[in-house]
């Protein structure tokens, strides 16, 4: 069986076959790789507001109606205070006063949009956490999740009660982020050829302005010329005794649009 020898391959050659797989741009046009934002921040997660500071002063929520505690003394006050307690209590706190915002009668517990409002309080509480501690991965996980677990049943609500959606995305301050229908890698590539074509576009508009603005500086001359002209060929037909083609209606309409056109040019000049 006989050997098949392929002839040599110019390098030169291969070179420029290579380089046609990469982009090249000669228009000096930079591109940054946009930063990635993580899903639980609240850039991504929608919440426009962060947890508030609530006053410390207050007593923990079990013992608020308590008699007892007002006629104890002072230090014994302190320690039922949320300043002396876990911040979970304070969290409870105000998991309590967004859920009362939004619950449609005192027993209300257990409603759709009462949740809602509990685990958007939750995911501001735990964002607030991760701020301080970024390195907290249990946490993340479950901030993640009850994001998720939020953004399934608030697109649920908005199939069923958009009116409600809506005036439960106003008192919580939170706007609604769906997952794309498609997800989309953005590369370097993709995006130099979107930036070119918008350079190529403003280029050839810049062109197009500057080439409007030079006919329209042009533009009183070439009439005053056209002017004349028509003067002229309608005298020399007159005086051959020709058919006259040229009015004098046409020669006065060009008139007119020239002093428009001195009168339009006076007023921007003035502004």
């Amino acid at each position: 069986m006989e050997k098949l020898f392929l002839p040599p391959v110019d390098k030169r050659l291969l070179g420029l076959l290579v380089r046609n797989y990469a982009f090249k741009s000669d228009l000096k046009i930079k591109w940054v790789r946009p930063e990635k934002i993580p899903s639980i921040k609240p850039e991504k997660s929608g919440d426009l507001s962060q947890m508030p500071s609530i006053d410390k002063s207050q007593y923990l929520l079990e013992f608020r109606r308590s008699k007892e505690l007002e006629t104890a003394n002072d230090l014994v006050k302190k320690l039922f205070t949320l300043e002396f307690n876990p911040q979970k209590c304070t969290q409870k706190t105000y998991i309590k006063d967004q859920t009362d915002k939004v619950k449609s009668h005192q027993l209300d517990t257990e409603s759709q949009e009462v949740r809602l409002a509990r685990w958007t309080s939750q995911i501001r509480a735990w964002q607030e956490i991760m701020e301080r501690f970024p390195r907290n991965k249990v946490l993340k996980v479950c901030l993640k999740e009850l994001i998720e677990k939020r953004k399934k049943h608030l697109k649920l609500l908005r199939k069923e009660d958009y009116k409600k959606f809506e005036w439960l995305l106003e008192q919580l301050d939170v706007v609604f982020k769906p997952h794309p229908p498609k997800y989309h890698w953005i590369t370097r590539k993709e995006s130099l050829t979107k930036l070119t074509d918008k350079y190529c576009e403003n280029l050839k508009q810049d062109r197009l302005d500057a080439l409007r603005m030079k006919f329209e500086d042009e533009q009183p001359a070439f009439l005053e010329e056209k002017i004349r002209t028509l003067e002229f060929i309608q005298k020399e037909q007159e005086s051959c005794g020709a058919e006259v083609t040229v009015t004098r209606e046409e020669i006065d309409a060009i008139k007119k649009q020239l002093e428009e056109l001195k009168a339009k040019r006076v007023v921007t000049e003035d502004y």
